[in-house]
């Protein structure tokens, strides 16, 4: 995510997060039991300490494979009749957490939970030990998080406090950061944005800079970056570029619990990929999806810290044979926002 952004920044953040209480449960969803909120930082937290054997290592599939294996044993320890709707890929592509893969101890008994995942967001900060690795997943009831091909997906987002509407992406570039500069009422050129520097960004990057507005470049992490517009102390006012669909329904999972605005379109390269939509049943190719369509109803967004970074500091290992982890986890329901500091024994580390 953004190695640029201080970390006093985001414990301020912290502090500016106040929490509604338990007592909008008549809110929440029945499936979604509170128990669930801490059981997921749980899962993260074996994703994220699995993963950080191999900081530096030099090896992304590795890294990826240890968190994978991790979060899956950790979700099969729960009692939940869990399905994948998110996940590394279609069957015959993953291992393991595939696309439809039924998790859970309570196959069939079990309160019916769909699961959105990213076990390593950042392999290849985790791999050069970079800032900003995470682990990530998101929860709802059967059916709340949109089936999201594994395609990219063009995406623009705002933080809360805006009038609805105020991005679109049938809107200009320059339209949008002039839109979201008169709500905040300051000059174009006042915005920060976020993109994932790539080159596929190349004519995106020159529209801003033609505006004169700032640009953070983030090397990898867009679930971090949308998130960061949530957040005041980033100075982040605008998350624009095209990244990864399931990142997508991640980083809309957390907007729906701390608030924000969210446009994304499905960006399609071929003929496969249309069909690889149509499987999941999507056919209308040119639909511009809300926040609503891509997280709906009650959900839960967790992460752990696997790298330091900005939102989470990394996992740390401490003599004695001790680690420390840190997480967040937050409930659309309540507007619940938990920061969950951990402290494992090594000869433990999964519990």
């Amino acid at each position: 995510m953004m190695a640029m952004l201080d970390k006093p920044g985001a414990r301020a953040y912290r502090a500016s997060q106040e929490t509604r209480e338990e007592d909008m449960m008549e809110q929440a969803s029945a499936n979604l039991d509170r128990v669930l909120v801490l059981e997921m930082v749980r899962v993260t937290e074996a994703a994220a300490i699995a993963a950080s054997r191999l900081v530096g290592r030099g090896d992304e599939k590795a890294a990826d494979a240890a968190a994978v294996e991790a979060m899956r044993m950790a979700f099969n320890d729960l009692y939940m009749d869990g399905t994948v709707v998110i996940g590394e890929g279609e069957r015959d592509e993953a291992p393991m957490l595939y696309i439809g893969e039924k998790v859970g101890n309570a196959i069939g008994k079990g309160p019916r939970i769909d699961i959105a995942l990213d076990p390593l967001e950042g392999t290849t900060i985790t791999a050069k030990a970079g800032p900003n690795a995470l682990a990530v997943l998101a929860i709802a009831e059967e059916g709340g998080l949109l089936n999201a091909p594994d395609v990219y997906m063009d995406k623009l987002a705002v933080g809360p406090g805006y009038p609805d509407g105020v991005i679109d992406l049938n809107r200009s570039v320059r339209d949008n950061v002039a839109a979201v500069a008169a709500a905040k009422g300051v000059d174009p050129h006042e915005i920060m944005v976020c993109v994932l520097d790539r080159p596929r960004h190349e004519k995106l990057i020159a529209e801003l800079r033609a505006i004169g507005c700032g640009i953070m470049l983030i090397p990898d992490g867009d679930v971090a970056g949308v998130i960061a517009t949530t957040d005041p102390e980033t100075n982040i006012d605008i998350y624009m570029g095209s990244g990864g669909a399931p990142e997508g329904v991640l980083a809309c999972a957390a907007l729906r619990c701390v608030g924000g605005q969210f446009k994304g379109r499905l960006l399609f390269r071929n003929e496969d990929e249309r069909q690889r939509a149509r499987k999941w049943g999507i056919t209308d190719f040119d639909k511009i999806y809300d926040l609503t369509d891509m997280a709906k109803g009650d959900c839960i967004f967790a992460a752990t810290g696997v790298t330091d970074g900005s939102l989470l500091d990394g996992v740390k290992r401490l003599p004695g044979g001790k680690l420390t982890t840190e997480s967040v986890v937050m409930r659309a329901s309540t507007g619940t926002v938990r920061w969950v500091k951990g402290e494992h024994r090594i000869d433990a580390e999964a519990n």
